[in-house]
């Protein structure tokens, strides 16, 4: 199969699954209030194909790094930052309430009070510092497809915590931005 056929199938394909997953998981909330265990698996399985595809979209051959450009320090901190940021993120929140199993109540302490969703911004960062490693326009995107993946789940998690929280969850959203504190972010 031909390089542009491969790009072709992940760009359309990896949303396409994003969505029908995401549908799933709107019907696990309001069903039961969680994700199942299947559910869990399935928006782990999409993230993980994302970063599978980075070895059909990026060249990924540590001789074509250019260590010598700018963008390559910048990587180095990107990848490591957001890398960091996630487990510290994944180990603070628990692993059941990240993938969607556990809902003790709302979290709005630690970096859930400068970001409604510090893992998918964490990891987010270490995506585009790691497309930064082989930059193209197949790395742009890579990146746009976690940008969208990412989009799609925090939308159905917002819904669901709306309507478990209540007043309490637009409260917080109105405090907190969806993502990072930048004019127009909330």
């Amino acid at each position: 199969m031909g390089q542009t056929l491969q790009v072709v199938l992940i760009a359309v394909l990896l949303p396409i699954a994003a969505a029908i997953v995401q549908r799933r998981a709107r019907k696990d909330y309001k069903r039961i209030g969680r994700l199942t265990t299947l559910s869990s698996a399935l928006q782990l399985s999409v993230i993980v194909l994302h970063a599978a595809s980075s070895y059909v979209l990026l060249d990924s051959r540590l001789g074509a790094i250019d260590t010598g450009s700018p963008l390559f320090g910048i990587a180095l901190v990107l990848v490591a930052g957001g890398l960091i940021m996630l487990g510290a993120n994944l180990v603070r929140l628990g692993m059941r309430k990240t993938v969607g199993q556990d809902e003790s109540g709302l979290t709005c302490t630690g970096m859930y009070r400068r970001s409604r969703n510090p893992q998918i911004l964490s990891y987010g960062i270490a995506v585009l510092g790691y497309s930064l490693l082989w930059p193209s326009w197949n790395s742009v995107l890579w990146v746009v497809l976690y940008v969208i993946i990412a989009q799609m789940m925090v939308r159905t998690e917002e819904k669901h915590l709306q309507q478990a929280y209540g007043d309490d969850y637009v409260t917080y959203c109105q405090r907190t931005p969806r993502y990072m504190d930048l004019p127009g972010m909330k």
